[in-house]
């Protein structure tokens, strides 16, 4: 359930959770008794455990932690795959 801001006139603030359905617009002040009206805040969402959190995470760590990379050719001095494709469409590609 989502977290709601309230202020009331005295300036307390505080957090109430309600379902999106039921959150109030005014809510009792816990603290002096007085209407408190809700304010409109910035959501708090959460991206850790997510790919984007991951992907984030590892491009701050490579800035100063950067993977090591070796300049050895795979076996045999030629890079793997084949170099030449069967689909009909790649014939009327220029070639070089």
């Amino acid at each position: 359930m989502p977290l709601y801001e309230f202020r009331c006139p005295e300036g307390t603030q505080f957090e109430a959770s309600f379902s999106m359905s039921q959150a109030p617009q005014v809510l009792d002040c816990p603290a002096c008794g007085q209407a408190s009206r809700r304010r409109i805040s910035a959501p708090k969402l959460s991206l850790s455990g997510s790919a984007e959190f991951k992907l984030i995470d590892s491009t701050k760590r490579s800035a100063h932690e950067p993977e090591v990379v070796s300049n050895r050719l795979p076996a045999g001095g030629k890079a793997s795959g084949s170099r030449y494709t069967h689909n009909p469409l790649h014939q009327k590609l220029p070639r070089p």
